[in-house]
């Protein structure tokens, strides 16, 4: 009866070690499953679920899930309308969080998300819980180990899923220990009548606002630069329809909400309120003004431990996360690989990526897939093309692709021409990696947002050792394989094609 209840993955050796249960965790061992590499799951919490296990605080996710789209479930066109399932390469294998839905929302409940997550782990992914990763070495032979409170493990590479959870504070604001954190606030229902100052206009602090409208008397929101465009733009129009539009309606009916473009100067307590001395930042202008609570919705970090100690390197972006390369993986110390929303921290050609589950699940399949190819010998499949295939699969691909779509100028599809071999199929790869690859001519297509917000095909060509942009033509009905791209496109390939 003890071997029945015994936890999986007891200390020990093994090719593959990933920490976390949470989202990019699960997505990273499902796809190492898939490619036949043996690897252990460790996680500190007693579940699955990851950061779903308490946040968002106010419940309900950003990311939205149609529950009746038209497409198959666990299809690839279902992607484009499921922002929070897991993928898979078995549409058999498939757990959609729509089973778990209630039907009174596109945007899941904080509780359906994790129960989704538990059924997916059921049914594909073994993980021992209860086991914190607690100390990083690495070994004589280049081996990682890793001490946990349930003892030493020994891998060849490691996968660090751990998500970005420690609370940050900008330590230049003088008074900024008095302030709650926005990872830390209690129940909504304890800020009733109460006057409430955020530091920050990013996500977290739009969706705490939007949390505490039913029951703070004032709300203030404040930051030196504008509103970011992930917030204000239809490109993510979630957060518009789930924040933005309620947090406009109350500050047009009268001053219950204000957006300040100012700089959280100093904070300093006086009795039982806090005083904000402020600055404008797009006008000249000072003021102090006192509130009942004031929360810092000013980022996150990741738990980093001793992996500085290994070469680790960080970033400050909002907080403090790893360097990584277009493949996620840390560039000083081969053989440690990152998952989840740590991944927002790999820059692209145009920014850095999604801290969500519809962009970084794409991200950990990638990894996993590098993991097997450097460390395993594991030989991708390359199915080849035709010329006259090549403009149609690409603008076919730039239409409907969701790895495009959810990863914009971060994933692209790639494709090599070797005048003696052929033309190759090289699957959705990091942008990045394709522009600075030294490898055979080619061309990749992505998507991305232009200035105005309107959604472009992107173009890549590599012919001899030299890598040109070029942007095509937008749509107003999003369709890139038009007869207009389609001359485009040939028109820049025509001396790679024939």
């Amino acid at each position: 009866m003890a071997k029945l209840t015994e936890p999986p993955f007891p200390p020990g050796s093994y090719p593959v070690m990933v920490v976390g249960s949470g989202p990019g965790g699960l997505q990273t061992s499902y796809s190492l499953k898939r490619l036949g590499i043996a690897h252990a799951v460790i996680s500190r919490d007693e579940g699955p679920g990851g950061m779903f296990r308490q946040y968002p605080i106010f419940d309900r996710l950003i990311s939205w899930t149609k529950p009746n789209a038209p497409t198959p479930k666990g299809s690839r066109e279902g992607e484009w309308y499921d922002w929070n399932s897991l993928l898979v390469d078995d549409p058999q294998d498939h757990i959609s969080i729509v089973d778990f839905m209630n039907g009174a929302s596109e945007f899941p409940t904080r509780a359906e998300m994790e129960q989704s997550l538990a059924a997916f782990t059921n049914a594909h992914v073994p993980v021992r819980y209860g086991c914190s990763w607690q100390k990083t070495r690495r070994a004589d032979d280049g081996t990682f180990v890793l001490e946990t409170s349930d003892g030493e493990y020994r891998c060849k590479a490691v996968v660090f899923a751990v998500g970005v959870t420690e609370p940050w504070k900008p330590p230049t604001i003088p008074g900024i220990e008095e302030v709650v954190h926005s990872m830390e606030l209690k129940a909504p229902q304890e800020y009733a009548g109460k006057s409430i100052y955020i530091i920050g206009k990013g996500t977290a602090a739009f969706e705490i606002a939007d949390g505490l409208l039913p029951w703070a008397s004032q709300i203030v929101l404040s930051s030196p630069g504008e509103a970011p465009p992930s917030v204000v733009t239809h490109s993510l129009a979630g957060i518009r329809a789930r924040y933005m539009q309620p947090l406009e309606d109350h500050a047009i009916s009268g001053r219950t909400v204000t957006v300040l473009d100012a700089a959280t100067e100093r904070i300093e307590r006086v009795g039982s309120r806090l005083l904000v001395c402020l600055k404008g930042t797009r006008k000249p202008w000072d003021m102090q003004v006192e509130f009942d609570e004031v929360v810092a919705a000013t980022g996150v970090a990741t738990p980093m431990l001793d992996l500085p100690d290994l070469g680790v390197e960080t970033i400050s972006r909002g907080g403090k996360l790893p360097v990584q390369n277009p493949f996620w993986a840390c560039p000083a110390v081969p053989g440690i690989y990152f998952s989840g929303s740590i991944t927002q921290g790999a820059r692209g050609i145009r920014g850095y990526g999604p801290g969500a589950v519809h962009g970084f699940r794409y991200s950990s399949r990638l990894v996993a897939q590098q993991i097997a190819k450097i460390h395993f010998g594991y030989t991708p499949q390359r199915p080849s093309l035709k010329p006259g295939d090549v403009t149609p699969y690409l603008l076919e691909e730039a239409s409907h692709a969701p790895e495009l779509w959810h990863q914009r100028a971060l994933l692209a599809r790639s494709v090599t021409i070797d005048k003696e071999l052929g033309i190759f199929d090289e699957g959705i790869v990091p942008l990045a990696h394709f522009v600075d690859e030294a490898a055979p001519d080619g061309v990749a297509v992505t998507v991305f947002n232009d200035e105005e917000g309107d959604l472009h095909p992107v173009v890549y060509v590599r012919a001899d050792g030299k890598v040109d942009e070029h942007i095509l033509e937008s749509n107003i009905m999003l369709d890139f394989a038009t007869p207009s791209h389609h001359a485009e496109l040939d028109s820049l390939l025509k001396g790679m094609l024939g």
